[in-house]
């Protein structure tokens, strides 16, 4: 990932981590808690693609699994989001911008979906049923609903500034291709004053035979 990239998504990741921790987790909403730091990594992944939604996804998990109050294992929000980052990068826009706000919508309510079905799964695995006893089907729809009610001002923010980071004429110049040493030289008019020198000596050449010529004629009268 280009430093630009790496910049960004730090501060907008650890803006987000802050926000939703003294902020959103304290509301004592029902069910779920609205997950900005998923939002912000799915509006990422909408410019970045799957390999920078992954990488992103991984960082922010990982740094939400060690940020206070957390209290699960390690890694287990880092695998969640790594792989919601990578499967919202392969639906990227070819051209980089989002015509209609339909799209962006249907990944926000299925990443809200699936990210809570996945950290279920995995708590599971490492024998967390905390999910069993606050109700699984509350959990998908509360989830959904305040992720998609906090998207409008989440996602389209997060992708203005991630291509805003993109088009940054700095980064375009430093990954510019470098010059082209023969048109350099070309056009800076050594090829042609090469020539011209070659002229030049070409004639004084033949102004040397022809008075040589001349002189022997003299002679010879």
């Amino acid at each position: 990932m280009r430093v630009n990239r790496i910049l960004l998504s730090s501060s907008l990741i650890v803006v987000a981590l802050v926000i939703q921790v003294s902020v959103l987790a304290r509301l004592h909403l029902p069910g779920a808690v609205p997950d900005l730091l998923l939002l912000t990594v799915l509006g990422l992944a909408l410019v970045y693609g799957h390999v920078g939604g992954s990488l992103i996804g991984f960082g922010a998990g990982l740094l939400a699994d060690l940020a206070p109050p957390a209290d699960h294992a390690v890694g287990r929000y880092a695998l969640v989001l790594c792989v919601i980052g990578y499967l919202a990068g392969l639906v990227k826009p070819e051209s980089g911008q989002v015509r209609s706000a339909t799209g962006p919508m249907a990944v926000v309510v299925a990443a809200a979906v699936g990210s809570t079905l996945l950290y279920a799964g995995v708590g599971a695995l490492v024998g967390d049923t905390a999910a069993r006893h606050v109700g699984l089907g509350g959990l998908l729809f509360s989830a959904a609903l305040y992720d998609l009610l906090l998207a409008p001002f989440v996602v389209p923010g997060v992708m203005a500034l991630a291509r805003r980071a993109e088009n940054d004429p700095l980064a375009e110049n430093s990954s510019a291709k470098p010059p082209d040493l023969a048109a350099g030289w070309s056009s800076s008019g050594t090829g042609l004053r090469i020539g011209t020198q070659r002229g030049l000596r070409a004639k004084a050449a033949r102004a040397r035979v022809a008075r040589a010529g001349r002189i022997k004629g003299v002679k010879r009268l």
